[in-house]
């Protein structure tokens, strides 16, 4: 049927053609022959993207969708000076790529498939977006701001709600690695400590969180070649912060990602200046 009503209006186009009409596109005077030929081809490529299920027409959406998304971007942009206002360290662009980064490295090692590491990186990238609203319990409002955005956009349900679960529970005060995708996002979340992330530009002025972030001259997370373990390697200047600063404020982190590497059938492990810590 689809074929029939191409050809159908194919040919409308042809006659119209024919009778010297246009279309004004940017300025410029088309013929509507000319127009139709070099628009169909947009028109194919997304229908080729579209699923039909249970009569709706689904949008199979890439992380590439999300990551150019004009919204999405003013969200993560305007939830970071929200955080920027209470003093809080860096949470736009490069933390939310880093994020997807690494949760995308956990998953692709552990040999999980492509649809669920696509997830996993619209998950990253969206996940700091409940700051917008408020820093307390930003994890859930961010969760109902992605299911509004994708839901939009046109994503298939059973997607929405993977990265919907998975934000809702990436942070430490009431996340639970729920499944796979969760845990890798919850260990990329809380593995990303580093001195880039402080704002504050007067050392003497520093708290704790920015005399811990500032301390940090590296800092990786890596899956054994056995799989068994995943260790967070950071290499900190005690200058700045000691090993007892980092735990003070990160205890409640480490442990959420002990049991997250434990979803993942991995053993978490935290070396610290070559001492090993956890």
């Amino acid at each position: 049927r689809n074929v029939l009503v191409f050809f159908f209006a194919f040919a409308m186009l042809v006659v119209l053609n024919s009778q010297k009409l246009s279309l004004r596109t940017n300025g410029i005077h088309l013929p509507i022959f000319y127009f139709f030929l070099t628009n169909y081809k947009q028109y194919a490529i997304l229908k080729y993207k579209e699923r039909k299920t249970h009569g709706r027409l689904i949008m199979v959406l890439t992380f590439e969708n999300v990551r150019n998304n004009s919204a999405i971007q003013t969200y993560i942009a305007k939830a970071d000076e929200a955080l920027s206002a209470l003093g809080y360290t860096e949470h736009s662009f490069p933390h939310v790529l880093r994020v997807c980064h690494d949760a995308t490295y956990i998953l692709e090692t552990l040999g999980y498939s492509q649809h669920e590491i696509e997830l996993v990186k619209i998950a990253g990238y969206m996940h700091d977006i409940g700051n917008l609203v408020n820093r307390v319990d930003h994890s859930q409002s961010g969760a109902v701001m992605a299911f509004r955005i994708l839901d939009k956009m046109g994503m298939e349900p059973a997607d929405i709600a993977s990265i919907v679960s998975t934000i809702g529970n990436h942070d430490e005060g009431t996340g639970v690695p729920i499944n796979a995708m969760a845990a890798a996002l919850i260990l990329a979340d809380k593995s990303d400590v580093r001195r880039s992330r402080v704002r504050n530009d007067d050392t003497s002025t520093f708290d704790i969180h920015d005399r811990v972030n500032y301390s940090v001259k590296e800092s990786k997370l890596e899956i054994d070649e056995s799989h068994e373990n995943i260790t967070l390697i950071l290499s900190i200047d005690t200058k700045y912060g000691s090993v007892m600063d980092y735990f003070e404020i990160f205890m409640n982190r480490m442990m959420m990602c002990r049991k997250a590497a434990e979803k993942l059938g991995l053993h978490f492990k935290l070396i610290i200046n070559g001492q090993h810590l956890i």
